[in-house]
């Protein structure tokens, strides 16, 4: 028979009473939580998840024969399988100077041992293209993602189209490339042109050459620019598009498929898109820097040229990187990231929205 709190418990200092009631009292409650402790589970103490990934650069290859584009490897630092992706995926890459870039994987999606990317060379560009090619092998680095701005809808799996046809222009390739080989694998009903400046700037022919006569190849010092009729050629009812690549090319696909509802069209820029219906409107920092933003001009575009280090990353308005608070002025929104809550703050995306009215005053 167990004993009873009032029988384990000493007496009252004093002798007042037989048991001391502080004691007896603090032995009940004892017993009640060890009674009742297996039923409570407090929660663990877990780091907050960022989404950001530490991962090593474990090879580096030059995968174009004008040497200006190289393809990274990227795996896991304890070995194990990094996150799952789909034909079509973006890594956001954090470079050690505080850069993030965006970068469509064009590796096999079913090998989780490993990411590859490829990056040209952009020597005019805004740094990160030159930044990624000096990383050596054995370096770490900082990946977010992967995430699908992209997503490939195969037939008679989430598409009503019967076959496919992928547009690929150089670079363009890299978000193509995982897409050709589901296809591929998968016996589906498909067809490829690959176009570019000349032979030596494309990247992965031999890996496309090896498809055989599915892939054409076709660069401008061999023929020309190819129209959208070319790049589209044997399209026919039934067809979903994929393409990627500069933006004339992209633009003209666009158009000549504006009058054919009978064929899907599916797209990714690696480029800004377009101004349309802009209006020019000033920008004032909060230091007092005035900053005129054109009307073909986008705001990310205007504000570079006097604070080169603002962030931005995707400039197509869905990465978020850009965000910036506006203290005064109303904003056009053109993005379909932010919230409602967070447009109401007075957050916005300078690559793509823009001021309402004359002047926006930033925060920034």
């Amino acid at each position: 028979m167990t004993d009873s709190p009032a029988d384990t418990t000493p007496p009252h200092l004093y002798g007042k009473f037989r048991r001391d009631p502080g004691m007896v009292a603090a032995a009940i409650a004892g017993r009640v939580y060890q009674a009742t402790s297996r039923f409570t589970r407090f929660p663990e103490q877990t780091p907050v998840n960022d989404g950001v990934t530490r991962v090593r650069i474990t090879e580096r290859t030059v995968v174009a024969r004008d040497e200006n584009v190289v393809s990274l490897r990227f795996e896991s630092l304890d070995g194990a399988p990094l996150r799952p992706w789909y034909p079509g995926a973006h890594l956001d890459l954090l470079l050690p100077s505080g850069r993030m870039r965006e970068y469509s994987l064009c590796g096999d999606p079913t090998d989780r041992s490993h990411y590859r990317i490829a990056v040209r060379r952009i020597p005019d560009g805004g740094g990160g293209s030159i930044e990624v090619h000096k990383l050596p092998v054995g370096s770490e680095v900082s990946i977010k993602g992967p995430r699908n701005a992209f997503p490939l809808a195969l037939p008679g799996r989430g598409s009503a189209a019967q076959r496919l046809r992928f547009v690929a222009g150089g670079i363009g390739i890299t978000p193509i490339l995982p897409m050709v080989a589901t296809a591929q694998r998968l016996d589906l009903d498909w067809s490829m042109i690959y176009v570019g400046r000349s032979a030596a700037s494309l990247l992965f022919i031999d890996q496309l050459s090896a498809l055989g006569e599915r892939v054409t190849v076709r660069t401008d010092d061999d023929g020309g620019i190819p129209t959208a009729t070319e790049l589209l050629a044997g399209v026919q009812a039934g067809t979903a598009v994929y393409a990627c690549g500069p933006p004339p090319m992209l633009t003209s696909i666009r158009t000549a498929l504006l009058t054919r509802p009978d064929v899907e069209l599916h797209y990714e820029r690696f480029s800004p898109p377009p101004v349309l219906d802009g209006k020019p409107f000033t920008v004032t920092l909060a230091d007092g820097t005035s900053v005129d933003v054109a009307a073909d001009e986008t705001m990310l575009a205007a504000l570079r040229k006097v604070r080169p280090a603002v962030p931005y990353s995707c400039q197509q308005g869905f990465c978020g990187t850009c965000r910036l608070q506006v203290d005064a002025g109303t904003i056009d929104h053109r993005d379909t990231l932010l919230s409602q809550a967070e447009r109401d703050a007075g957050w916005m995306l300078t690559c793509v929205s823009r001021a309402a009215g004359p002047d926006l005053r930033l925060r920034y």
